[in-house]
């Protein structure tokens, strides 16, 4: 078969326009169909076709969590991580219609870790010399720009890390006194420590829900003591409501 043959999607049996095939190990998929997969997704060369199926259905499962999901707190400017406390789930969009966007949803206790990665970048500024070619100076001189990274962490079967950018553009730290040769203490901007705090917000946030929510856990696993009930007398190990097992009273 010739590379510009007719395929078809292995996935919805449509046929696939030119240009518009991805490739999977063992069949086709069309552009469509790719747009459901999850935006955290990177596998897809080499998953099979029934593991695709299997996904655009956890996705089409997904949205109507993300329908259903109310934002107690949000935080970001533009890629924004959205909390849903009462529910104990998060979103990380950009989107402000969650049901049309479909994020993934995820629960606290999927985080296994996050951390906030703040990346370095310099740009040597140059000079002329007398015959107006571009010369470093004695020292050499940079400009400086940062750019601020959230990572975390998930259990998750179609991915393992979620990834993005809280500043849509870098971060420009001009050295001062000038000219300088050397890094700029960055703190000294506002716009830095806005997005620092802003990750490190970010970051104590996820790791103490999730300790939370594994606390929560490992309470429950705990077998309960048995307590004397103060309504009828007796002697009761406290049911899923906290209730007594023999008159089914409230206990203490």
């Amino acid at each position: 078969m010739g590379i510009f043959d007719k395929k078809v999607c292995s996935v919805c049996g449509r046929q696939i326009k030119l240009l518009g095939n991805r490739k999977l190990e063992n069949g086709n998929l069309c552009k469509e169909c790719a747009s459901k997969l999850s935006p955290w997704f990177s596998e897809r060369r080499s998953s099979t076709v029934e593991e695709i199926k299997a996904q655009l259905e956890y996705r089409e499962a997904n949205r109507a969590e993300a329908a259903k999901f109310n934002v107690t707190r949000s935080i970001g400017n533009d890629m924004k991580l959205l909390l849903d406390e009462d529910a104990g789930k998060f979103v990380v969009t950009r989107a402000r219609n969650l049901a049309e966007a479909n994020p993934d949803v995820l629960d606290f206790s999927q985080v296994t870790g996050c951390q906030l990665e703040i990346e370095e970048d310099r740009d040597e500024v140059k000079t002329e010399d007398k015959d107006g070619k571009s010369v470093s100076y004695n020292p050499p001189r940079y400009n400086f720009s940062y750019d601020f990274k959230i990572v975390i962490n998930v259990n998750h079967p179609y991915f393992d890390t979620i990834d993005f950018k809280l500043n849509p553009s870098s971060v420009d730290v001009t050295p001062t006194p000038v000219p300088a040769n050397r890094a700029p203490n960055p703190g000294m901007n506002k716009e830095f420590r806005e997005y620092e705090l802003m990750g490190k917000e970010i970051k104590e946030l996820l790791t103490n829900a999730r300790q939370q929510v594994r606390d929560e856990a490992k309470a429950a696993a705990q077998p309960k003591a048995a307590v004397t009930c103060p309504h009828c007398g007796a002697s009761t190990v406290p049911d899923a409501n906290n209730c007594c097992e023999y008159c089914g009273s409230a206990l203490k």
